[in-house]
C-alpha cells in the first residue's frame, strides 16, 4: 500500500502494482502487438509486387510505429491508463496525485518504452523498477505517473456513527445525486482528520463539505461544523444502503415451503424432549403400583391326598337277583259304625318284626 496526495491534499491509500503483474500483463500486450503487425505485415506483403518498393518500405515503417508506439498510447488514453494486458490483470496508470491518465503522460510512456522493451529488451524497466519505492520504470519517472492494482477489496475504516443532533435531519436528504469519488474524498478526510492541524482541518472540511452540498438537499442547520455535516451525510447514505440490501435479499429470498412428510402433531403438551418415565421397580421407593396385587391362589386342600395303592380282591361269582319286592298294601279305609279289631298278624318265620 502507498498513500497518495489527491489535489485537494487528501491523502488515499493505493496498492501499487507488483512486478510479476506488470511483466504478465506487458507480455500480454506485446503478444497482441506482435499478431497484430504479423497480420499487417501479410496484408502488405501481398499487394508488395504490385507497388513501389519504396512506397511498400514506408507503409511497413508507419505500420511498425502505430503498432508499437500507438497501441499504448491509444488504448491508455482512451480508456483512462488500461490496455488489454492491464485490463487483463487488473491494473491502470494513474498520475503521481491519484489522477486520470492525460495523453501528454501516455505519449511519454510509449516512446520510453520503444528504447527500454523494444531496443534494450526491458533492461532499464527492470531495473528502475527495483530501486523505485512505487515501482516506477523510466516511462513512470519522465511521465509522472505510476501503476496501480484495482483488485483489492476496499478498506473503509471503522463506520461512521450519526450524531444524534443530525440525525432528523439526515432522514429527509436526497442522496441520489451524490457521486462516489465525492464520498469517497469525504471518508478519506474523516478517516485522517486526527492527523491533521486544526487549519488544515477547518479549510478542507469547509472545501469538502462545500463540494458535498452541490450534490445533497436540503442544506445543514445553521452552526453544524463541516466535520459533523461530511459525517451525518455518510452514516445516513450508508444506513440507507444497508436498507435496500436487506430488502434486496428478501425478494431473493425463495417462498417457504411446506415439508414433503409433515410430522404428526404432537400433542397439546408436545416438548422438545421426549418424555422419560422411571421404569416400574417395586424395589424403588418412589414407585407406586396403581393397583395392588391380588392374592396368591391357595388350593382348598394345604396337603395334597396321599396315594393310596389300589385293593384287589378276589373274583367271585354273580349273586342271584334278590326276589322282587312285594307292594305292602296300605291300610283300608275304614267302614261305618263300629268295626271289630282285627288279630294280630303273626310274625312269619324267619321275617323282620317290628317293634310293638
Amino acid at each position: 500500500m502507498s498513500d497518495v496526495v489527491t489535489g485537494e491534499a487528501v491523502v488515499v491509500e493505493v496498492r501499487v502494482a507488483q512486478l510479476p503483474s506488470r511483466t504478465a500483463a506487458l507480455l500480454i500486450d506485446i503478444v497482441v502487438q506482435l499478431a497484430t503487425l504479423f497480420g499487417a505485415s501479410f496484408m502488405v506483403g501481398a499487394v508488395a509486387f504490385y507497388a513501389d518498393p519504396a512506397l511498400t518500405a514506408m507503409i511497413y515503417i508507419v505500420l511498425t510505429v502505430f503498432v508499437i508506439v500507438g497501441y499504448p498510447v491509444a488504448f491508455e488514453t482512451l480508456s483512462r491508463g488500461r490496455t488489454l494486458g492491464k485490463l487483463a490483470l487488473g491494473l491502470r496508470v494513474v498520475s503521481d496525485d491519484g489522477s486520470p491518465e492525460r495523453f501528454r503522460q501516455a505519449l511519454f510512456r510509449g516512446l520510453a518504452g520503444v528504447l527500454e522493451f523494444w531496443m534494450l529488451g526491458g533492461a532499464p524497466a527492470l531495473i528502475s523498477s527495483l530501486f523505485s519505492e512505487k515501482g516506477k520504470r523510466l516511462g513512470d519517472v519522465f511521465a509522472g505517473t505510476m501503476v496501480i492494482s484495482e483488485r483489492v477489496p476496499r478498506q473503509y475504516g471503522p463506520p461512521l456513527d450519526m450524531p444524534p443532533p443530525l440525525a432528523a435531519w439526515a432522514a429527509t436528504l436526497e442522496l441520489s445525486r451524490l457521486p462516489e469519488a465525492v464520498a469517497a474524498t469525504a471518508r478519506q478526510y474523516l478517516m485522517r482528520w486526527h492527523d491533521l492541524t486544526p487549519v488544515v482541518q477547518h479549510e478542507m472540511g469547509v472545501r469538502i463539505a462545500t463540494g458535498m452540498s452541490a450534490f445533497v438537499s436540503p442544506p445543514p442547520p445553521p452552526g453544524v461544523p463541516p466535520f459533523a455535516y461530511l459525517t451525518a451525510v455518510l452514516a445516513e447514505r450508508r444506513r440507507r444502503d444497508h436498507v435496500r440490501l436487506a430488502q434486496q435479499a428478501g425478494a431473493r429470498r425463495p417462498p417457504q415451503q411446506w415439508p414433503a412428510q409433515q410430522q404428526p402433531y404432537p400433542g397439546p403438551h408436545a416438548t422438545s424432549q421426549p418424555l422419560r418415565f422411571p421404569p416400574p421397580h417395586p424395589q424403588s421407593p418412589q414407585f407406586q403400583p396403581p393397583h395392588p396385587q391380588p392374592p396368591q391362589f391357595q388350593p382348598p386342600h394345604p396337603q395334597p391326598p396321599q396315594f393310596q395303592p389300589p385293593q384287589f380282591q378276589s373274583p367271585q361269582r354273580p349273586s342271584s337277583p334278590p326276589p322282587a319286592a312285594r307292594p305292602v298294601p296300605g291300610p283300608a279305609a275304614p267302614a261305618s259304625g263300629p268295626q271289630p279289631s282285627d288279630p294280630a298278624p303273626e310274625p312269619a318265620s324267619g321275617g323282620f318284626a317290628p317293634p310293638a
